[in-house]
């Protein structure tokens, strides 16, 4: 089962002040959100960037790796909270990079104790589909808390 996905922008100017607008083909979720090197570099001002879109993306698929392995392991969860914080970051040379995705969870899950929805939230950064293309590049890590 393949599955492709598609997400577009227009960008106007240089990169210091120019702006862009990402739009959502495949789903329609948004159109038009507005993106700058400003909201990446200082304060986002309402506007997105790269690394918040990144970030949506690993926290909502390592909600879904932890859910599947947590209703494998026969303990699924009655709810899943999940925070990715990403960091971009000048690097050595005046490059920039993404240096980091932070994954927290908090978890409501009947019949589990703490060590083993840690082991459960390890794996699932591990595999999910977003940590494996981050994987050797990012470092990642994962904070796990039942509640």
């Amino acid at each position: 089962m393949e599955a492709t996905r598609r997400a577009r922008v227009s960008w106007t100017g240089d990169l210091a002040r120019g702006k862009g607008a990402v739009t959502a083909e495949s789903s329609g979720l948004f159109k038009e959100a507005p993106v700058t090197w400003a909201s990446r570099t200082e304060r986002s001002d309402g506007k997105t960037s790269p690394e918040e879109l990144l970030a949506a993306a690993h926290a909502s698929c390592f909600a879904m790796a932890l859910s599947f392995g947590l209703g494998n392991a026969g303990t699924p969860p009655d709810r899943l909270d999940v925070t990715a914080t990403v960091t971009f970051d000048q690097v050595a040379g005046g490059g920039f990079k993404v240096k980091s995705s932070a994954l927290e969870v908090t978890g409501k899950v009947p019949k589990i104790d703490a060590q083993a929805f840690q082991a459960a939230a390890q794996g699932a950064k591990e595999n999910c589909p977003i940590s494996q293309a981050l994987k050797g590049n990012v470092e990642l890590s994962v904070k796990a808390t039942l509640t």
